[in-house]
């Protein structure tokens, strides 16, 4: 398979752009480029995804980058005859997921849902009109590809004989990682601070409730939910097991325009006002108040891990035991403190790119060497909360060719890669022979990877 295949391989295809391309359909005369089965390929949909290959900054611009385009919106399309074949399904409420997922993304790029208008002159929901389709294809799609390859495993074995097979010439150069742990020390929320902050939320509730002011302004002015408070508190279009349980269990049983009782999470305290409850779906406005942490429970925390740092100086302690007894961050106390890299779920760091994934980690290392810890030091943890916690360079490797001592789990992630792209070949080949398609003449004389005219 091609690189451009290897690229698009996952079905990461931006479909926004078909509903974008829509607003300059006036000045082109839109066509049928390919049929396969039941299913029609549009001129516009080849156009709109050369567009976005075109917007790519490693974008190679050549003769045959149409063809290749094709030939992956061709596989897209079998994927989608045969989901159709099996009578593969889709929800409503996954389409509407999907939509809002891709739209927000893009609004953000424009920094606003008004810019984003602005610039296509078309309404979100217009938007989301023309995007309907094309996510239900897409979804059905992707859901073929994981019966193809969803269960691909690779064994040791075989994750040698891949990279046995690797020219030493072509081997991937490996820029310099990292692992890294910690210690952290959350403060403990005293009941006199959840005191304070649950009766602070039930006076705002009991003022909503009597009429006095109404939940928009509440949250406006006293929410401490960042996602919702400039917003009046308004969450749209969110899906059950999208927020954590006690307000998905909430926001699923009250009624339209109740106000909830007050109810606690790993936040705080929070009541909720229905808007409206579509099936696995609800709009709703939000309003959080947190429990204070004080300042001596604070300087408690970095106390408490002071000790630890004398432990650990004089060695007698190891650094992922004292994780494991002494941390109380749960998602590494039991990974001997190490923190997992979000894009690859790994636990090492490319040095290159670790400023963009946290800024303040890679301040904070920049001076350690393997082995070396720093004194406890302040940071805000993912759901808002101060805390301190002790950092911990494990390993850092230098810039090298990829070998199986070092980089395994990448070279296993290459080899699964690989028979996963071997199943879709295999089966690629078996469905054209299988299904009736047919191709526009001005594209036969593609040089394609598969045997699409007979």
């Amino acid at each position: 398979m091609t690189d451009l295949k290897n690229k698009t391989f996952l079905l990461l295809v931006f479909i926004f752009a078909l509903a974008a391309n829509s607003v300059a359909q006036e000045k082109i005369i839109d066509r049928v480029v390919a049929v396969i089965g039941g299913n029609i390929l549009l001129q516009s949909e080849l156009e709109a995804q050369f567009q976005q290959y075109q917007s790519q900054p490693d974008a190679v611009i050549d003769e045959t980058v149409k063809c290749k385009l094709l030939e992956e919106l061709l596989y897209q399309k079998l994927l989608l005859a045969q989901a159709q074949k099996d009578s593969l399904e889709v929800t409503e409420g996954q389409i509407e997921q999907e939509m809002d997922r891709r739209l927000n993304f893009y609004i953000q790029q424009f920094g606003s849902e008004e810019r984003f208008v602005e610039f296509y002159g078309k309404s979100v929901d217009d938007f989301k009109t023309d995007l309907r389709d094309n996510v239900r294809d897409l979804l059905l799609s992707q859901q073929m590809q994981s019966k193809i390859i969803g269960n691909v495993t690779v064994t040791p074995n075989e994750v040698k004989q891949y990279f046995d097979a690797i020219h030493p010439d072509s081997l991937p150069f490996i820029d310099a990682e990292v692992e890294i742990g910690q210690i952290v020390r959350k403060p403990t929320i005293t009941n006199e601070a959840k005191k304070a902050a649950k009766e602070k939320i039930e006076g705002i509730r009991e003022r909503i409730v009597s009429g006095k002011t109404t939940f928009a302004a509440m949250a406006g002015l006293y929410s401490e939910d960042p996602g919702s408070s400039s917003k009046g508190g308004l969450y749209e279009k969110i899906q059950r097991g999208q927020f954590v349980p006690e307000w998905d269990a909430m926001a699923f049983t009250i009624k339209p325009n109740e106000v909830s009782p007050v109810f606690e999470t790993v936040y705080g305290y929070f009541i909720i006002q229905l808007i409206e409850r579509r099936g696995e779906e609800v709009d709703a406005r939000s309003l959080l108040i947190a429990p204070k942490v004080d300042v001596s429970d604070l300087l408690t925390a970095k106390q408490y891990l002071d000790t630890v740092h004398m432990r650990l100086s004089a060695d007698t302690i190891a650094f992922g035991e004292a994780a494991a007894r002494y941390s109380n961050d749960d998602n590494t106390k039991f990974n001997g403190g190490l923190i997992l890299n979000p894009y690859t779920g790994s636990t090492r760091f490319p040095m290159n790119d670790l400023g963009q994934i946290d800024q303040n980690l890679a301040f904070a290392i920049q001076n350690l060497k393997v082995g070396d810890f720093t004194k406890p030091m302040p940071f805000t943890t993912g759901d808002g909360k101060q805390a301190y916690r002790i950092l911990y360079l494990k390993t850092q490797t230098d810039p090298h060719k990829a070998n199986l001592k070092d980089d395994y789990q990448q070279i296993q992630n290459a080899a699964t890669t690989k028979k996963q792209q071997d199943m879709i070949d295999s089966w690629t080949k078996k469905k054209i022979s299988n299904n009736y398609i047919r191709i526009a003449d001005d594209f036969k004389s593609c040089n394609f990877n598969n045997k699409w005219i007979n």
